[in-house]
């Protein structure tokens, strides 16, 4: 297609010269390296030069420059020119040699690209110069495609990196291919049961996806491509054993299309399949490179989201299997507990309790409350340990300080950079006629319980002990006390003492504790728990803080819970 004309601002010219120069300036046009044609008011040739006679053979002084002889794109510009200097006033014309008017033209001429700029000349003759600008332009389209897929392979890394979701960045890798690369792409990967779970894009926006049954098998270079060692490069197949199902609705037939394998870290994140419509625009061989490195961001993001999302499921069983047990409701004896985890991005932590009911007539409820060291998946692994075994071996032993004893031995025979301290409670039914509930308590290395009496008393259980998971032997003294109705014993984890919160960011610490507990006098098991809950948050007031674990065990009080309600409602606060 012919190029538009343009305006130069010094175009060449011929010089104003005559006799012997004229002569000189004729053999200079006639071995210039340039193609050079001149053209009368007629539109005829007046002069070719060497170079102008080698590129267009047609041209010889005399003939009418039309496009049997010189290019279209030439011709209208040599017409053009021609017409913009015809007129009433053509004989008033400047001389040649002060004429400002000039202009050019470029076209592709025997597979070349050229720029023809218009000198005038004497007699209303004008000069052609063609000057080849091939190169040029080869140079000027490199760089316009090397921008433009620098472009796209910052807008594509910006969008795959984006979300950590693997369904969002598969979607987005088949939408950019479909876009810059190709004019639709599939991207595969393997579900857990080794079916293809299909994305396919197409660039008018159109997107399907699918898992099927289908084997990889049946598309060439598939399998290979999914499976990722050895290391694979591109592979283009025969467009006849493409599969359907391979192949977007309506897509048509394709040309020959590319597999290009999505290395992850460490492992393949899938493949990719690029399409082209037969008959359609063949493939830049520059695109290559560009798809490479596209591949190679793609894989990376995919694999990366999908090795989060891995992250995320396994946190979330952990802190399923970690979170507080339903508490059961032993005659006589209220039972209540809160659980709040730290505000960290790793939300599983070691703070624990758990409630073994008493297994018949006669035995106690168990209650255990404790801290593993350290946070995470690790932590995690060890509460489950702890809670496990403690629920084994308390089918055999009732005694707190052996019991210990045997989770101390158990716990040393893993790795010896872990423990946990913790806290017993064990009771039985409730006193015949008096409602009094005898209760044993033992710590070990973990802040003894609060235990707070009904005219608003709090004392600490007179109990300590050694870590677990540490010493050879773990050693503990049992304390034990008895609730009357109403009284409550509070078990916690530190994350409520070591709090930090108030106008200086202080620990809650424990005389806080026990201000805000002796406040509780006279309340349910759950409301203390509640109570003791709020006052922390509001120390906190939005601070980021450890694991918060509280058990409220109380001796039922002797008026129902209905007569309760019926004596606030009326006013009667006795």
């Amino acid at each position: 297609m012919p190029c538009p004309r343009s305006s130069v601002s010094n175009p060449p010219r011929f010089p104003d010269v005559s006799g012997g120069s004229r002569a000189l300036a004729g053999q200079t046009v006639e071995s210039a390296p340039a193609p050079v044609v001149a053209v009368d008011r007629q539109g005829r040739v007046s002069l070719v030069n060497a170079a102008a006679r080698a590129l267009l053979p047609g041209l010889t002084p005399g003939v009418v420059l039309d496009t049997g002889v010189a290019p279209g794109w030439l011709v209208s510009a040599a017409r053009d020119e021609h017409a913009g200097h015809e007129g009433p006033d053509t004989e008033a014309a400047e001389p040649a040699g002060t004429a400002e008017a000039a202009t050019a033209a470029h076209g592709s001429l025997g597979g070349r690209v050229f720029t023809a700029h218009a000198a005038p000349l004497p007699d209303g003759h004008t000069a052609w110069w063609l000057t080849d600008i091939t190169g040029r332009e080869d140079v000027e389209r490199s760089l316009r495609s090397e921008r433009e897929s620098t472009a796209f392979l910052a807008r594509a890394s910006a969008r795959l990196q984006s979300s950590l979701n693997p369904r969002r960045c598969v979607v987005t890798t088949a939408r950019l291919a479909a876009g810059h690369l190709a004019d639709a792409a599939v991207v595969v990967r393997l579900s857990r049961d080794r079916r293809p779970e299909v994305t396919r894009a197409v660039s008018d926006g159109r997107l399907e996806e699918e898992t099927l049954s289908a084997s990889p098998e049946e598309m060439p270079g598939l399998a290979e491509a999914l499976e990722g060692f050895p290391p694979v490069s591109f592979r283009s197949v025969d467009p006849g054993l493409v599969p359907a199902w391979l192949l977007p609705e309506g897509f048509g037939r394709p040309a020959p299309p590319v597999v290009v394998p999505l290395p992850g870290s460490g492992e393949i994140a899938g493949a990719m399949v690029l399409l082209r419509r037969a008959g359609g625009e063949d493939a830049d061989p520059e695109d290559d490179t560009v798809t490479r490195i596209f591949a190679a961001r793609a894989g990376a993001a995919i694999s990366s989201a999908a090795l989060y999302a891995e992250q995320v499921a396994t946190v979330a069983v952990l802190q399923r299997e970690l979170l507080p047990p339903a508490l059961p409701h032993p005659e006589g004896v209220e039972l209540a507990g809160a659980y709040r985890p730290a505000q960290s991005a790793q939300s599983v932590g070691g703070d624990f309790y758990d409630v073994h009911p008493a297994d018949g007539p006669g035995q106690e409820t168990d209650v255990v409350l404790g801290d593993v060291a350290g946070k995470g998946p690790e932590a995690a692994v060890l509460t489950g340990k702890v809670r496990n075994t403690l629920a084994a071996l308390r089918l055999v032993e009732s005694d707190h300080v052996r019991l210990l004893d045997l989770l101390n031995s158990t716990l040393l025979s893993g790795p010896q950079d872990r423990f946990v301290t913790l806290v017993l409670a064990s009771f039985g039914g409730p006193e015949p006629g008096t409602g009094r509930v005898a209760l044993r308590l033992t710590s070990a290395g973990h802040p003894p319980p609060l235990i707070l009496r009904h005219d608003g008393r709090v004392e600490a259980a007179r109990t300590s002990g050694t870590l677990i998971g540490v010493l050879p032997e773990a050693t503990a003294a049992t304390c034990s006390t008895t609730l009357l109705p109403g009284e409550t014993c509070l078990l916690y984890s530190d994350g409520v003492t070591e709090a930090r919160g108030g106008p200086y960011g202080e620990m809650f610490g424990e005389e806080r504790l026990a201000d805000a507990l002796g406040s509780c006098a006279g309340l349910h098991a759950q409301a203390v728990v509640e109570r003791v809950g709020m006052l922390t948050s509001e120390w906190l007031a939005g601070r980021e803080h450890d694991d918060i674990a509280l058990v409220a065990v109380t001796a039922a009080h002797r008026t129902p819970l209905s007569a309760v309600g019926r004596n606030v409602s009326s006013g009667d606060n006795r």
